[in-house]
């Protein structure tokens, strides 16, 4: 048998995620649950942010059939009038397979939205000419690797590409040419500025066999270490989970078109198969967040499409 492509690999390779809405009063990230009166005081007050990932634009399954009206019903409930947010993150894989008429819809529904979007890729949006024809049409303010940053909202933002060179299993990777950017990136800025971090396949492992993390995330975060407020927020495995490291909180997204078994739980990662059919709309939505006072982590609520 022949030796698989990365493109048969990555046919197999199936990834979602969704949305997190966050606020920024007086230069302060925080999370509030998407609907309530505190959600809607903070969007009329401060900067708000949201993250959407995992589109998989052009995936289509008798049972996943219409990722392309989830995808937009969930920019549609992000986009409501009470708690709007003034940027989007996508955290990647806006694509399935990097096909031309997947990244043409893409532009229509997320252009379509009349969100402020910034995007970084995931591995199935780099299929075959490493991103180049995802950063032609999503790579705003990116340089040839894919990676930027910018500020908004008194916030520094740093998009990361981690899914060009994967390594053993699947993990990410960020490279030299990109922690060093990185660090010059960094250089000079106050530590009392709150940085967020968005790339697609997390910065922490997760579950190495799936190539659920990065191999050199450890890096990336020593350069971090001197900021007081740090979120790292990521997409590609289908599903929230979360955790804080003293002044780091990590985020991931649940999906928008399909759901995926929690790690190590099946022989391999992939779209959930036997979900009955009359059950989908109860496991893609929207991720609310919400403020919890005191040393706790956020808490964080993910809403049905189907509620």
């Amino acid at each position: 048998m022949d030796e698989p492509t990365r493109r048969d690999t990555l046919e197999c390779m199936l990834w979602a995620g969704t949305g997190l809405l966050w606020s920024v009063v007086g230069g302060v990230p925080r999370a509030s649950l998407i609907g309530t009166a505190e959600a809607a005081t903070a969007a009329a007050a401060g900067f708000t942010f949201a993250q959407v990932s995992d589109s998989h634009l052009g995936f289509a399954t008798p049972l996943y059939n219409d990722v392309a009206g989830t995808t937009a019903e969930a920019l549609r409930a992000l986009g409501s009038s009470t708690q709007r947010p003034s940027l989007v993150l996508h955290t990647g894989d806006v694509t399935h397979l990097s096909k031309a008429a997947e990244f043409d819809a893409a532009q229509q529904i997320f252009g379509g939205s009349g969100l402020e979007m910034r995007y970084v890729p995931g591995e199935h949006d780099v299929i075959d000419d490493d991103g180049r024809a995802f950063l032609e049409r999503f790579g705003r303010g990116a340089g040839p690797g894919g990676w930027s940053s910018f500020d908004a909202g008194g916030i520094h933002f740093i998009g990361l590409n981690n899914v060009v060179n994967l390594q053993a299993g699947g993990l990410g990777q960020i490279g030299a040419a990109q922690l060093a950017f990185l660090e010059a990136d960094l250089r000079g800025r106050s530590a009392s500025q709150p940085i967020v971090v968005f790339a697609h396949i997390p910065l922490w492992t997760i579950h190495a066999p799936w190539g659920w993390g990065t191999e050199d995330s450890e890096q990336a975060m020593r350069l971090l270490a001197r900021f007081g407020s740090v979120t790292v927020l990521n997409g590609h495995i289908h599903q929230i989970i979360q955790k804080v490291e003293g002044h780091v909180a990590f985020h991931t997204a649940r999906s928008t078109a399909f759901p995926q078994p929690a790690p190590g739980s099946a022989p391999s990662p992939g779209p959930i198969r036997n979900l009955p059919a009359d059950r989908l709309r109860s496991v893609l939505g929207v991720t609310r967040v919400s403020r919890v006072e005191g040393n706790r982590p956020l808490a964080i609520i993910d809403t049905p499409l189907g509620a």
